[in-house]
């Protein structure tokens, strides 16, 4: 045998050995995302409710950086070489798979909102078509704390511009902030940054949404500046922490919030605006609308709802201990509810879904409560509807069959009824309203 066919059989027995096996790894990969794609697709979890990553298929090269530098997991996949969204409802908008493509083929965003009845229509500094009237935080369709802290200061930032060069009449305040969490509270910050004048109103007390979080639970930010207190460096914080960073804040810097004061209407008042809440009623310049997207719970619509023992929010894992419990909901509030319930002694914690298994929480949350199913601490009932709620007991209808189990409490997390209509009767118009509308 010669010596250039020995080399030659040596050269492609290298290709086997290293490719190969590559390449099998490589086909099943994206055979795995292209069954889950379709899976997603099927059920209706494939297409995003609000920021996901846009990908342009003309610069992708299928490369994977994007699928391995999201943290949530299974929001993105390769299918047939490029990268395509395979379970849009897990994005948060973390923005790691921007950050990492070499060819800048994605950017997170929410894509064209022109059929998106859920998304107010703004422009670039997220004023409404209202003008005047902004938009600061998840109430715009993007997540996550940094985002809402960067919206924040970016919509008093520009309201301050406007006041240079508006000439507007007089009033109680330059700017009025409907909403105290991280996107409100750096509003407030901002505008004291900027010697503007301001009120800040919030239904509850400042916070948020994390104040519906459970006890310790962890709440990513990602290094994030705060207006006039400095940078937050760790990426997750508990609960408790960054609500005293929040608290420390507001009494250091003296912000002045009313709680405890509900939105009751913001109307027109002459160039400026006339806000009812809680009570009061102050005239402003501009609005900042910092409220969330979650507004009042969802109910089932099922008979015994109305018993005290039915709630819908987990503060306090630990208060319940030795009793039947019922938790019904798919996302990560209804799992991380049913995860800190089962941690605790004595406790048998049924988890109720009418899908076929979870979908739409994070892997994180995911992994934990497999773990938890597999051992019998929490024992999933998919497929599944509340029928009756009872005294000491719930009807479950399962594929169709009724099953009574016993119970003592029942947490619902069906998510919430957003805010639209409040914001639709202060002219705010929505995507799927879209019309080509001039700004004054």
């Amino acid at each position: 045998m010669s010596e250039s066919l020995l080399i030659w059989l040596a050269a492609v027995g290298i290709f086997a050995v290293i490719l190969v096996p590559y390449f099998l790894k490589f086909r099943g990969r994206q055979k795995k995302f292209l069954e889950r794609k379709i899976e997603a697709d099927y059920i209706g979890i494939g297409a995003p409710r609000a920021q996901y990553p846009m990908v342009n298929n003309a610069f992708c090269i299928g490369c994977g950086s994007c699928v391995d530098a999201c943290p949530e997991h299974d929001v993105l996949g390769i299918v047939f070489g490029k990268a395509a969204v395979i379970n849009g409802d897990r994005c948060v908008g973390h923005g790691f798979c921007e950050q990492v493509c070499p060819v800048g083929a994605l950017k997170v965003g929410l894509g064209d909102i022109k059929k998106r009845d859920d998304i107010p229509i703004m422009n670039e500094f997220n004023e409404t078509i209202v003008p005047g009237l902004f938009i600061a935080g998840e109430l715009g369709g993007i997540s996550l704390i940094r985002n809402a802290v960067s919206q924040g200061r970016m919509v008093v930032n520009r309201i301050a511009e406007l006041k240079k060069s508006s000439g507007l009449a007089d009033a109680d305040y330059d700017v009025a902030i409907i909403g105290c969490g991280p996107a409100g509270l750096t509003a407030s910050l901002t505008a004291q940054e900027n010697n503007l004048s301001y009120i800040a109103f919030d239904q509850q007390d400042p916070g948020g949404t994390i104040l519906q979080y459970p006890r310790r639970k962890l709440v990513m930010t990602q290094p994030v500046e705060i207006p006039l207190y400095g940078r937050l460096e760790q990426n997750e914080y508990s609960k408790e922490h960054l609500l005293e960073i929040w608290e420390d804040i507001i009494q250091s810097q003296k912000l002045n919030i009313r709680p405890q004061a509900k939105l009751e209407n913001v109307s027109r008042d002459g160039s400026g605006f006339s806000v009812a809440a809680g009570g009061e009623t102050v005239s402003a310049r501009y609005v900042v609308l910092a409220m969330g997207r979650r507004g009042t719970p969802r109910k089932l619509g099922t008979p015994g709802e109305e018993m005290p023992k039915v709630m819908y929010q987990l503060v306090d894992a630990q208060s319940y201990k030795n009793l039947n419990l019922l938790v019904v909901g798919g996302g990560d509030s209804a799992a991380e509810a049913a995860i800190g319930l089962a941690h605790q002694p004595g406790n048998t914690v049924y988890l109720s879904y009418r899908k076929p298994k979870l979908f739409r929480i994070k892997k994180k949350n995911e992994d934990r409560i497999n773990e938890l199913f597999k051992s019998g601490d929490i024992k999933p009932l998919f497929n599944s509807s509340v029928a009756e709620i009872r005294g000491k007991s719930v009807l479950i209808n399962i594929d169709n069959k009724t099953t009574e189990i016993p119970n003592d409490y029942v947490f619902i997390f069906a998510g919430g009824i957003p805010p639209f209509d409040i914001l639709k009767s202060m002219g705010i118009a929505f995507g799927g309203e879209y019309k080509e509308l001039s700004r004054v």
